[in-house]
């Protein structure tokens, strides 16, 4: 075993590379999907990296079971698919309530078939802003990696078909798939009562006037900071201390800010362009629009 004196962070992507192939060593994220069996009932929720995705477990979760918190970490009752095997999860064991919900981050083309699906798109500039803080203080020396290096990085990581770019536009494709609901964080952003509305419509759960202020208040950013404890990856946390030899007790808190738009404090023009550019490149010529804003205005005019 390593010595735990020597546990450390990465200090450059390249060390930051080498342990996401330890933590997420391919034969494992292998042995999770094929361990999962889908059910007609199920609900994945499979957004990409910081675009939603714990928001969306603590709105199912508490939707289907009118308001459980008894959990240590929100994976737990809403399992991650693809870590299962790392996190020593079995992912036919009984859940709490029904549909039966997962989490993942797989493309449309990567996820298993047969159940039904949430993604939510979240603009890929306050994405890869979230994602650097994320993994600032757990996986990444704080101050070791730039926001700049970081996003760079960001932008072009794709060659495994796991990018931001690939996500969106297999998702998008499936968008008049009865199994697929597609919604947007800056929409639930604005309309968190039209969001949970939608979710519950989409997963059969019957909406009552009590049900929705109790689904409103214990997923709102309020409460989910102040119990942050329970949705800051606590298994996965365990797991790379125990990989990867990381520091323990790293902030791997995923409630942290919320809201909309703080790329704009964060990302240097030349990055922010960056991203535009990547768009125009892979998303533009796909969907026929010219940038993100035009796409959440067409997911809000087809939810409406």
């Amino acid at each position: 075993m390593t010595d735990a004196h020597a546990a450390s962070r990465a200090r450059s992507l390249a060390e930051f590379g080498k342990l996401g192939g330890v933590m997420f060593a391919p034969a494992d994220i292998g042995a999770g999907i094929g361990a999962y069996r889908a059910r007609a009932s199920d609900v994945v929720i499979t957004p990409f990296a910081k675009c939603g995705t714990t928001w969306l477990q603590q709105i199912f979760h508490t939707l289907r079971t009118r308001g459980d918190f008894d959990f240590d970490d929100i994976s737990r009752v809403v399992p991650w698919i693809e870590t299962a095997k790392i996190v020593d999860l079995d992912l036919e064991a009984p859940q709490r309530a029904e549909p039966r919900g997962f989490k993942s981050h797989l493309s449309y083309t990567a996820v298993p078939k047969g159940a039904r699906y949430i993604v939510a798109f979240r603009d890929p500039k306050d994405a890869c802003v979230s994602m650097h803080k994320f993994m600032e203080g757990w996986f990444l020396e704080p101050g070791a990696v730039s926001m700049t290096e970081f996003a760079e990085n960001w932008i072009g990581r794709g060659a495994a078909g796991t990018d931001y770019w690939t996500h969106l536009l297999s998702w998008w494709a499936e968008r008049d798939n009865p199994a697929v609901l597609i919604l947007s964080y800056e929409q639930m952003t604005a309309e968190p009562e039209a969001a949970i509305r939608q979710v519950a419509a989409f997963c059969g759960i019957a909406l009552d006037d009590e049900l929705m202020a109790l689904t409103k208040a214990q997923s709102s950013f309020a409460f989910m900071l102040e119990h942050k404890d329970r949705f800051d990856d606590v298994m996965m946390r365990k797991a790379s201390e125990a990989r990867c030899n990381l520091p323990p007790g790293s902030d791997s808190a995923k409630v942290r800010k919320g809201g909309s738009g703080g790329h704009k404090a964060e990302l240097s023009p030349d990055i922010a362009a960056a991203i535009d550019a990547m768009w125009a490149a892979r998303v533009a010529p796909v969907t026929g629009f010219a940038d993100y804003a035009a796409l959440v205005a067409e997911i809000q005019r087809r939810n409406r």
